[in-house]
């Protein structure tokens, strides 16, 4: 699917959603609207792989229509071929990873929609209840729990409830009807309308939502070679993680770049604190495409570190990852208890302040990141240059040599927040005696509503870290005996200032202009009183040159 067609498609869906959104308010209409996409591309996906597994025995549908059957083709054979349906689902489960009853597939709702089913809300419960235990070999408990059909938003009464998911579902499928809704389209689409969402929620997107072009970036550098980036991308991640993934947009960007690059990824690990957000993250990475074992995504606390695959007391088996990334809340305010302080993600470097949980957030990235991998993390400029414990654990990170790359971005790229934002890269085994500043805030294009950073922007700054390439104004490799005489401050354009320097003054040149401009007023002036002598005119006062 092209750009063109992704921004189209989605388009159409952004203004039905703009129609219907009366229907609901907006949280719950984007969780409706994005459930239904996720239900259209399983079914989508799964009659595809349907046909191919029945081949010549796949019901036709000009014989159906000519015998007034609605049925889909793959209910019409589930009937006529009962005793064949398990051996059936166990291929299919082998095949797609997944299986979904005919009655239960988008075809099918949609049906129900357009025909005004009083059965519509009743299929939808159990489908949804059935995706969510049955359909997987992972169970996916909680994935449609945002979904409540039995809300009174919807309707006091059951008729009601049915009557405005009749018209809602009518109206999607009237709009994504327009387009050959492939895999990768329903996939793009799903992204563009998180991206619409997250624009219009204001500080909230920040929940779930880190712009593409930064994630781009974060991307691009985890899957470099981390101790020589500029042989070019990883062949192979064994592992990634996110522990603040949001919708899962920056793991799959990962994703996508190593494949893009023709390497290959292992599994990919995500945690997210917000239920909703949560399910957004697994429905957004089976819309990709990435199986239902190849992925995990935990609801859970980051900072308490809620997670039990993570806390693995025995150092030979705890999780390590090759490339983490995150986009954490800003300046978070937590509550660290007395006996987090004795937390192996804390205990050698300190514990953040209450008021900021900034640097909690990367030791805890840290602490997971293998000794060859590479973390990259989005965080406020204040964890650069504040006192306190934070400027103890930063010394403590430089001493240990895990800062590699510092990069200030522009302000007003994100939807919660208008202020610059920095990218800490940071490694456990690093070569260099020095740290990369990169300071782009001024090299944006600016936008209605955010301001972007174009391709070639974000090249920029990811080949300057990837040879680690020192231009005037925009980077520089400042060693580590500078950044200790300045007191472990990293304050970006103390390093990197993109003030352009006046010029020298050549002071005898400007005395000799300054004369010969002099001589020539001098002249004019004689000049001109001659003809107002003889005009009778009185003069205007002679000027000698040199004197003045």
């Amino acid at each position: 699917m092209t750009e063109q067609d992704q921004k189209e498609l989605g388009k159409i869906l952004w203004n039905i959603a703009d129609q219907l959104r009366g229907a609901m308010n907006a949280d719950d209409f984007r969780d409706y609207m994005l459930s239904f996409l996720f239900l259209r591309y399983l079914s989508d996906n799964y009659e595809q792989a349907a046909k191919k597994e029945l081949g010549a025995d796949y019901p036709k549908d000009a014989t159906a229509e000519s015998n007034g059957d609605t049925k889909s083709p793959l209910a019409r054979w589930y009937q006529q071929n009962a005793s064949d349906v398990p051996e059936f689902e166990k291929q299919m489960r082998r095949k797609t990873h997944y299986v979904i009853k005919p009655d239960y597939l988008w075809p099918s709702i949609v049906h129900l929609a357009k025909t005004q089913s009083g059965q519509l809300l009743d299929t939808l419960q159990k489908g949804f209840k059935y995706i969510e235990e049955e359909s997987f070999q992972s169970n996916f408990q909680g994935l449609f729990s945002e979904i409540n059909l039995a809300s009174e938003k919807l309707g006091r009464k059951y008729e009601d409830r049915n009557s405005k998911l009749c018209s809602v579902i009518s109206e999607l499928a009237r709009g994504m009807s327009l387009f050959s809704t492939g895999a990768d389209t329903l996939g793009d689409a799903y992204e563009y309308l998180i991206g619409q969402f997250a624009a219009g929620s204001g500080k909230k997107a920040g929940e779930f939502y880190t712009p593409q072009p930064v994630s781009s970036i974060l991307s691009a550098i985890v899957t470099l070679d981390s101790q020589a980036p500029e042989i070019g991308p990883r062949k192979k991640l064994e592992s990634v993680f996110d522990f603040a993934c949001g919708s899962g947009s920056l793991l799959l960007n990962v994703r996508h770049r190593i494949k893009e690059a023709g390497g290959t990824i292992g599994k990919i690990y995500g945690q997210e604190y917000n239920v909703t957000t949560y399910n957004l993250a697994r429905m957004n990475m089976l819309l990709h495409g990435v199986k239902d074992t190849e992925f995990e995504i935990y609801h859970g606390d980051t900072l308490t570190n809620a997670w039990d695959f993570l806390r693995e007391t025995n150092p030979a088996k705890k999780p390590q990852f090759d490339a983490v990334v995150a986009n954490p809340p800003f300046s978070y305010r937590w509550e660290p208890t007395d006996a987090i302080s004795e937390d192996m993600r804390f205990k050698s470097h300190g514990i953040a302040p209450k008021s900021a949980a900034d640097l909690a957030f990367l030791l805890h990235g840290l602490h997971y990141l293998k000794d060859d991998g590479t973390m990259a993390i989005i965080l406020p400029h204040g964890v650069l240059f504040r006192g306190g414990v934070e400027e103890r654990i930063r010394r403590k990170l430089l001493d240990d040599g895990h800062v590699d790359t510092v990069i200030g971005l522009p302000a007003n790229l994100f939807y919660s927040t208008g202020i610059p934002v920095c990218i800490l890269v940071l490694k456990k085994c690093r070569k260099p005696d020095d740290v990369l500043f990169i300071n782009a805030a001024e090299h944006f294009v600016k936008g209605k509503r955010q301001n972007q950073l174009t391709n070639n922007q974000i090249e920029d700054i990811v080949e300057t870290y990837q040879h680690r390439r020192e231009r005037g104004r925009y980077s520089r490799r400042v060693s580590m005996k500078e950044i200790a005489d300045n007191d472990y401050n990293l304050n970006i354009s103390r390093y990197v200032s993109t003030a352009l320097e006046e010029p020298e003054v050549d002071l005898a040149a400007t005395q000799a202009d300054l004369v010969r401009i002099e001589g020539e007023v001098a002249k004019a002036t004689a000049k001109h009183n001659e003809f107002l002598k003889e005009l009778g005119v009185s003069l205007l006062p002679s000027v000698s040159p040199g004197t003045s």
